[in-house]
């Protein structure tokens, strides 16, 4: 038992939150942008016959294309844009030749699922199928070990798929494995980072055409916590409150925003708190502003994170687990609440919310690239605490790098600051213009 009987407050607020969710679920809430062609409602990962299996459940049949990239390895499939009801359970990793998986929006109207692979790695099959009474509308993808000179003679190569197909034959044996595999993986409770649930916001009036948009910008850090430090010693938290508070001053100036700030003056705030604010101010979105050092002075360049599960890379990782633990500074311990019935609650939620959080993203890049200089692979994935809020679009934005010296002379001059400002602003206007095309829908 998990004991929730003891805790009525927070009986009552889970069940709150059960009915909100499953509210927007049954009553027909799609995320931002154009219509799901389809709905992913589960996937897992089998072993048979020296192949690795994977399938999609789907609400029904769809095209999609997949091909192979190297350095490193993966199997990208891509889908028309649709929307996931996954269950709330670990996604499959380290299994036969698959590493892990990603999903997510990759540019409007397609979405992309990317299979991280142990090696070199071919499509022996891929076939859509259609409901056979035990199960509904299914994408298969059996891969397969190849060796690395004909993985470079197919790689990059695009096979587009759109025809039902017959069945794939699978032995009663595999079968039998790949069942217990997965009665084996929804056993395990997946560990996000143990953030109790917070109480669920109070409904917003309806909107005025008229009214404006509220984006909340998170000036990173700040008191006690400094953060990270310049090669001159200048301080992240004076660098990300500076530019939040231009990036404020041109929002306003447009007359279309309410732009609040977490913080305006040198103060600490815990994680939690951050994305409390925004829940109370009835945040559209959700802009979280930081700066990061590292020991190779040559490295430079913005990067831009939505939330993962899993980090994308050991860059990634490192740089979450850093901004998480900053919530210790201030003595408070995110893992007491109930982690296992918090993470199940947190995980329905924010699919939709990734999604969506994925595409400002991406408009984000495509302006930032235009003013300045880049981080190779821009959009990155990790599991910042402030992008956790279940229910507002959440980005968070690397400046740049502290420990390089052209980075941080840029980002102390007000001139850099202003036009990363204007990039940022532009960005945002695209994922609203969007926002407002979906509600006239």
């Amino acid at each position: 038992m998990l004991g929730i009987d003891r805790h009525p407050r927070r009986v009552f607020r889970i069940l709150i939150a059960c009915v909100l969710l499953l509210a927007g679920l049954v009553g027909g809430a799609r995320p931002v942008g154009a219509v799901p062609s389809a709905v992913v409602t589960d996937l897992r990962v089998g072993e048979y016959s020296s192949q690795t299996r994977f399938v999609l459940e789907l609400s029904r049949s769809i095209s999609f294309q997949i091909f192979t990239l190297g350095d490193p390895y993966r199997v990208v499939v891509d889908l028309p844009e649709v929307g996931w009801r996954l269950p709330a359970r670990p996604l499959p990793r380290n299994q036969g030749i698959l590493k892990r998986l990603r999903y997510g929006l990759f540019k409007p109207g397609v979405s992309r699922i990317v299979l991280d692979t142990a090696g070199p790695a071919m499509v022996r099959r891929a076939l859509l199928l259609g409901p056979d009474g035990e199960h509904g509308h299914r994408l298969v993808i059996d891969l397969a070990n190849t060796s690395r000179a004909a993985f470079r003679k197919n790689r990059k190569k695009v096979t587009v798929y759109g025809k039902k197909t017959s069945p794939i034959p699978m032995s009663p044996s595999s079968s039998v494995v790949e069942i217990k595999r997965e009665v084996s993986q929804a056993k395990r409770q997946i560990s996000i980072a143990a953030v109790a649930f917070p109480a669920p916001p109070r409904k917003p009036p309806l909107r005025k055409k008229w009214s404006k948009r509220v984006v909340v910008i998170d000036a990173g850090h700040g008191g006690k916590d400094p953060g990270t430090h310049g090669i001159t010693g200048v301080n992240e938290k004076n660098i990300t409150l500076a530019v939040a508070r231009e990036l404020k001053r041109q929002m306003e100036a447009t007359g279309r925003y309410k732009a609040v700030l977490t913080r305006d003056r040198d103060v600490f705030l815990r994680l939690r708190k951050r994305v409390d604010i925004a829940r109370k101010v009835g945040a559209e979105l959700f802009l979280s502003l930081h700066a990061d050092s590292i020991k190779n002075r040559k490295i430079r360049g913005l990067s831009v994170y939505t939330l993962s599960e899993r980090a994308s890379d050991r860059e990634a990782a490192l740089l979450a687990e850093k901004e998480n633990k900053a919530d210790l500074i201030a003595g408070v311990n995110l893992s007491d609440e109930s982690p296992e019935v918090a993470n199940i609650l947190i995980d329905l939620a924010q699919r939709e919310t990734m999604n969506q959080a994925a595409y400002f993203a991406s408009g984000l890049v495509g302006e930032l690239k235009r003013e300045v200089r880049l981080l190779r692979n821009t959009h990155r994935f990790a599991g910042f605490a402030v992008l956790k809020a279940p229910d507002i679009p959440s980005v968070l934005l690397e400046l740049g790098y502290l420990s390089n010296s052209q980075d941080e002379r840029a980002l102390r001059t007000s001139r850099y600051r202003r036009k990363l400002a204007r990039a940022i602003v532009r960005s945002i206007d695209r994922y609203f213009v969007r926002v407002e095309e979906a509600s006239r829908r």
